[in-house]
């Protein structure tokens, strides 16, 4: 028994962080999934990043898709080179430009991947 002036001894109280951020997880999730103002700012966070690979890499094909002719302009003696009779314009345009989109296809797919993928860390964490 305690005096009357005493305080009575308080249960031992264990604090682990692994519980808390456990539920932290959870609740990440779950605005995301019921779409609360959170959730909806990571996933317009998501979409804003996949938009501007897009738009970074659709230029880079663009630019170098545009220099074609105007490369083909400014050194008009390429236009006359011809292999195996065809022109080197139609051998870059019909061969040489399809590597090109793959590689930058498959940049875009990696890349929008690893958004996606820190994108769930995020909301996992």
């Amino acid at each position: 028994m305690t005096a009357p002036g005493e305080q009575t001894p308080r249960p031992r109280e264990r604090v682990v962080l692994a519980t808390r951020r456990g539920a932290r997880a959870v609740r990440t999730r779950v605005e995301v999934q019921e779409h609360t103002e959170v959730g909806d700012a990571l996933v317009r966070g998501l979409m804003r990043a996949q938009l501007g690979l897009a738009m970074r890499l659709a230029a880079l094909a663009l630019l170098v898709l545009c220099s074609i002719p105007v490369v083909m302009k400014i050194f008009p003696g390429l236009t006359e080179v011809a292999i195996f009779g065809i022109p080197l314009p139609w051998w870059i345009l019909g061969f040489a430009v399809y590597p090109l989109l793959l590689a930058v296809c498959w940049f875009y797919n990696r890349r929008a991947d690893r958004n996606e993928q820190e994108f769930g860390d995020l909301v996992d964490d």
